[in-house]
């Protein structure tokens, strides 16, 4: 039997959210539209941060009294392709088996979504002290690129939130720190030549090995800072070269040369560091390539930059999810959210939400119904809190 009486509606809300087909290369405005009539209606002050190109737009709702100290109940519209994916259901048709839920983004992360909607309601009607604000983003699955322009425009508002709860899927367990995204793509352009007549040329794919080196080196540092008692698996960072273009021949040198790296600090590493140490030695492999090739170029691009979420000491928003779970149990996750994000801007966060992420981004993925449940109840027994 369902604890919440909000349920059925959260079920309703989610047949309609995962119709809309929000894989990250298309608009959400469709969603925003849906979600901004709707919390409209109930009395919300809306306002939207587009994308630079206006295809996409990040929604900020707030509901209660324009004061300071309020409660963000953060989630993100897109989700991942379903291309290729072997889908036994409709993954744009909310289908029900076995109690579970069946869709993209039920699980990750359309279900917290729902959830909201189906208090939405509840939360308009109520004598709030303090703001419930709604904060759903873009492009999450791409590199958090959405949330910064939302956050901003947030902490430069008249009334300030306090705390911030991020529904990533945890099976409604209190997590409490996990690591960041930081990616880097890095591309030489050098200058044919036969391979025999190094002087007359610049071999791009040559010139990127010491980069790549140096990376490798930063690698095992990361390894080496991670203190006895991390709580991460593995329990430091990590940084891999994950793509590696270029060459044409053996026998001739290469024009283009291209690589990436990932990494995935703990809140101790500093990738920021790395990355400057990169690019101080990027000038010195283009200027020894300049030598030969006075066109010869070396560009570090840092395509995204997702800082890791470190514990808090006494949090508040941990404190509240915990009176709420009951749950009080250590918990810490690899994957990255945009927690890290919301705690840079000086806000206190948890990530707690429905579904387990071992379905996120899976072909068939599914959130059990007594996830719903009891995220339904979780945002219920918030609300009635700041009353």
């Amino acid at each position: 039997m369902p604890n919440s009486a909000f349920l059925d509606a959260a079920i309703d809300e989610l047949r309609t959210l995962v119709a809309f087909d929000t894989t990250s290369r298309n608009s959400n405005l469709e969603l925003i539209d849906y979600v901004e009539s709707k919390l409209t209606a109930l009395g919300a002050w809306c306002e939207r941060v587009p994308s630079p190109d206006g295809r996409k737009a990040n929604l900020h709702a707030v509901f209660g009294p324009k004061v300071d100290g309020g409660i963000v109940l953060s989630g993100h519209t897109d989700v991942v392709p379903v291309d290729g994916q072997p889908w036994s259901t409709d993954p744009w048709d909310l289908t029900e088996k076995d109690d579970l839920l069946y869709g993209r983004g039920t699980c990750d992360m359309k279900g917290f979504s729902a959830c909201i909607l189906a208090l939405a309601p509840k939360i308009a009607a109520a004598h709030l002290r303090r703001p419930v604000h709604i904060a759903l983003s873009y492009d999450e699955e791409v590199g958090c690129l959405g949330a910064p322009a939302m956050i901003d425009q947030i902490m430069q508002g008249a009334f300030k939130p306090a705390t911030v709860v991020v529904g990533e899927p945890t099976d409604m367990k209190v997590v409490t720190a996990h690591k960041g995204l930081f990616s880097i793509i890095v591309k030489l352009r050098g200058k044919e030549a036969h391979s025999s007549l190094v002087n007359d040329g610049a071999c791009a794919v040559t010139h990127a090995v010491p980069l790549m080196n140096y990376l490798v080196g930063q690698a095992g540092l990361m390894r080496e800072a991670a203190p006895d008692d991390s709580p991460f698996d593995p329990p430091h960072g990590t940084l891999t070269i994950g793509e590696v273009k270029g060459g044409t021949a053996l026998n001739i040198l290469a024009l283009d040369a291209e690589f990436g790296s990932l990494m995935r600090p703990c809140p101790w590493d500093d990738v920021h560091a790395i990355a400057e140490g990169l690019k101080a030695r990027a000038a010195q492999v283009e200027a020894r390539m300049r030598e030969h090739a006075p066109d010869a170029s070396v560009t570090v691009e840092v395509r995204s930059d997702v800082p890791a979420f470190a514990p808090e000491d006494d949090g508040a928003a941990e404190r509240l999810a915990r009176q709420i779970t009951g749950d009080n149990s250590t918990r810490v996750v690899s994957y990255g959210t945009e927690a890290g994000q919301f705690q840079a801007a000086g806000l206190s966060v948890v990530v707690c939400g429905p579904g387990s992420i071992e379905q996120a981004h899976q072909p068939d993925e599914f959130v059990a119904i007594s996830q719903l449940d009891q995220c339904c109840a979780f945002l219920d027994k918030m609300v009635r809190g700041i009353e």
